[in-house]
């Protein structure tokens, strides 16, 4: 028997510590023995604006955020207005008591448990940002939770002023004993700490990017910073005197991609991150890298578009122009992660192949995989070894830096060793000369392509199934929307689900096996034109007819999914 599904959500300005507090909830969790998953989500404003924090937690794996709540911390009348209707009955509210909130309206579905938030945070010493801790506080005790593992968190948070931490720590204390002494009957015993719980990390995608990066021996990194990707170039710019590594933010993403071109055209590890359009200005350096065969990781974080579109909401709109980016025909490696474990071992996968094949190396990611928190296992890497591909260290006087071969790849060279080296835009001859010579041509752009057979018969990953080998009914996704899909697939055991996350090279033969076994193909994807889909279409021939679709930014839900699935038992 499966355990229950609970859900807490705070809401409140930006500036009132939303962010913050749902992180810390969600750790508290983790360390009490719950399997956690946070949806946050926010304006596109400097400061002001809703804002929202989700933590879901259970007993059992949880792959995503869902669409009830259970418990709600609202730090101002907005939250309650938007969001009372996601209220199960019964579920409970914290809200400020001086008056200022109205929750009446929730009163005969909902139990109300008024705080005096903002009293008991001047009285522990603080300011009014401080009343997040205080909810926080009050709701562990109504939960039946251990506040030692705020405490601690807190002293984490706040190591470097001890005073503040005592402030944080006191408010949060008080919360606790309120509600211990006005509310004896507690709310119910959802974050009652488990005896012997494994030890789990709570990370998301911007986590498992930079220190995956820095795990595969990352050298160089320039970035300008675009949401949602923004968060990588703040762990990097921390990190980079322990680890050894150069950060420099650019002026503009036509600056980040050539500076990094530039330090791996001189041997170091190279990347950059960017969004959508971020990625439209890089596309000249993308064929430059092309041409030049520069290894180059990009990480390419999708939000809503065109323009400036949605840009702290999520889509998954990017797939065919990352596809087809730049004139010309030239290999580029385009992977996808589905949640912060896969993009910290595929971000260390790119830079190995990034340097194999002397070719960019994308990876698609989106917002809500870069700042959505997940508990998992820690990350395993001891495996991993570096492949820098086919380097020359020293001085060869027959060495061609465009030599022709078998496999598409050329010996690689860097300043300093002493090997005749040239590189520009230009079409070359096998020296590295500018050349437009019909033997030339056709040599090198062969030659360049060749690198994805290669890489298809030697690197490229198999998709992975979700569930039984043989379903009823298939899914068919990518990305982010993995995790929503396996949570609704725990009620479905004639379901399985198809997960793509290897996009080019193609793998095309092992996708049409799994899809051709099943009665009934469904296609889901965050975007109004279903590009995986049509992907499926373009190298297997298969075309996937119900295509279930969204594009407002916001992610699938659980729910949505079974109920997509019941219309399709009903109809069948």
């Amino acid at each position: 028997m499966s355990n229950k599904v609970y859900s807490i959500k705070i809401g409140g300005m930006a500036g009132q510590g939303i962010k913050s507090a749902g992180l810390n909830f969600a750790k508290v969790a983790a360390r009490s023995g719950y399997n956690i998953y946070n949806y946050i989500e926010y304006p596109s404003l400097i400061r002001g604006g809703h804002n929202v924090m989700q933590t879901t937690f259970s007993l059992d794996e949880v792959h995503s955020q869902i669409q009830s709540v259970d418990f709600l911390i609202a730090l101002n009348q907005e939250t309650i207005n938007l969001h009372k209707d996601e209220l199960v009955s019964g579920a409970g509210i914290i809200f400020e008591d001086e008056g200022k909130i109205d929750a009446t309206a929730c009163k005969d579905k909902c139990r109300l448990f008024a705080v005096p938030l903002k009293k008991l945070a001047t009285e522990a010493g603080g300011q009014e940002i401080v009343s997040n801790n205080v909810a926080l506080g009050a709701s562990i005790s109504l939960m039946g939770g251990d506040i030692k593992y705020l405490f601690d968190l807190i002293d984490e948070d706040f190591s470097f002023k001890p005073e503040i931490a005592e402030i944080n720590k006191k408010a949060a204390q008080s919360g606790y004993e309120y509600a211990q002494t006005n509310f004896p009957n507690k709310f119910d015993s959802l974050l009652t700490p488990q005896k012997n719980a494994n030890k789990k990390i709570v990370v998301n995608g911007t986590d498992g990017v930079a220190f995956g990066a820095i795990a595969a021996g990352l050298q160089y990194t320039a970035i300008y910073p675009m949401s949602p990707t923004s968060n990588i170039l703040t762990i990097l710019a921390a990190n980079q005197r322990e680890y050894g590594y150069i950060y420099k933010q650019a002026e503009d993403e036509i600056a980040a991609i050539n500076m990094s071109l530039g330090a791996s055209f001189a041997g170091a590890r190279a990347m950059t991150t960017t969004s959508g359009g971020g990625f439209c200005l890089m596309t000249e350096g993308f064929g430059l890298a092309g041409q030049t065969e520069t290894p180059i990781v990009i990480v390419e974080g999708m939000r809503g578009g065109p323009g400036t579109g949605l840009p702290t909401w999520s889509e998954q709109g990017d797939l065919r122009m990352v596809l087809h980016a730049h004139q010309g025909e030239f290999p580029r490696i385009v992977v996808a992660a589905g949640d912060a474990e896969e993009a910290f071992h595929q971000i260390m996968l790119a830079f190995n192949l990034a340097e194999k094949y002397q070719t960019p190396v994308v990876l698609l990611v989106d917002k809500n995989i870069l700042d959505d928190e997940q508990t998992f296992p820690k990350f395993d890497y001891s495996s991993y070894q570096i492949n820098r591909g086919k380097m020359v260290r020293e001085k060869d006087p027959e060495y061609h830096r465009y030599v022709v071969t078998d496999d598409g790849i050329s010996p690689r060279t860097i300043p300093g060793v002493g090997n005749h080296l040239v590189a520009n835009s230009d079409e070359h001859n096998s020296y590295g000369y500018s050349s437009e010579t019909i033997s030339d041509r056709n040599e090198q752009v062969q030659k360049r392509l060749r690198k994805l057979e290669t890489c298809a018969k030697e690197d490229m990953g198999k998709p992975i199934l979700f569930g039984p080998e043989n379903a009823e009914i298939t899914i068919v996704s990518w990305g982010s929307c993995k995790g929503p899909i396996l949570e609704a697939m725990k009620d479905y055991p004639f379901v399985n689900y198809l997960h793509i996350n290897w996009i080019n090279p193609f793998p095309a033969d092992a996708i049409k096996a799994i899809l051709s076994r099943s009665t009934y193909l469904l296609d889901i994807e965050c975007n109004s034109t279903a590009q995986m889909a049509g992907l499926i279409r373009e190298k297997t021939g298969i075309d996937i007819l119900d295509r279930f679709l969204k594009n407002d930014g916001r992610p699938f839900f659980p729910e949505e999914i079974k109920d997509k699935i019941n219309s399709i038992i009903k109809t069948r």
